[in-house]
């Protein structure tokens, strides 16, 4: 194995539930549903505005435009690394693999977290607000691959969606599902694989 691709949302990235409000795990409980709902998915995407999803999510929960305009932003600027995954990075770049950033991601939610200093540490990435594309759709995964020149069989992808997983190992990738619920023992299994 010579290349490690990284989903970011629940992988390395994720709110700490005790650092959020009762609002937002309410808000935001669409997002561990097994399938994604369709406006996230075009947000994702980049087919749709931040505006466009706010007027979903006041739709969705009936609250006012100003009540999910901050919502949203809360959720966007509570993001932060995972403290087992974001050591886990640093340990696989310093043995020597290439590490690559697979992830389905709006704009804002992505430009909030390329500011922090473990996303240097990645060798390139393919975020689907910027391709058109999402996971699980074959085409991210094509393009992730083409763009670097990854070999498929020297190609492990971690991700907390089976779905994900799924389509990365249709393409001859070896997949790894993380479990969002206890990083610190999917990157200790991931540990006792690659180091």
């Amino acid at each position: 194995m010579k290349n490690i691709v990284f989903d970011l949302g629940g992988v390395l990235f994720a709110r700490d539930k005790s650092k959020c409000s009762s609002e937002i795990v309410e808000f935001f409980g669409f997002l561990r549903a097994p399938q994604m709902p369709r406006f996230w998915e075009e947000y994702d995407r980049g087919a749709s505005s931040i505006g466009e999803v706010t007027d979903t999510l006041c739709t969705l929960t009936g609250r006012p435009r100003a009540v999910c305009e901050r919502v949203l932003r809360e959720a966007i600027d509570l993001q932060e690394p995972v403290a087992p995954t974001e050591r886990l990075v640093g340990e696989l770049k310093r043995a020597g693999y290439r590490l690559y950033v697979l992830s389905n991601m709006s704009r804002e939610f992505i430009d909030c977290l390329r500011r922090f200093p473990v996303y240097a540490l990645f060798d390139g990435e393919v975020v689907s607000c910027e391709e058109g594309t999402v996971k699980p759709e074959p085409r991210i995964y094509e393009i992730l691959l083409g763009r670097y020149g990854l070999d498929p069989a020297e190609t492990l992808f971690i991700d907390d969606r089976p779905a994900n997983v799924a389509a990365a190992e249709a393409l001859g990738i070896r997949g790894f599902g993380f479990d969002h619920r206890d990083p610190a023992a999917a990157c200790d299994a991931l540990r006792r694989m690659l180091l």
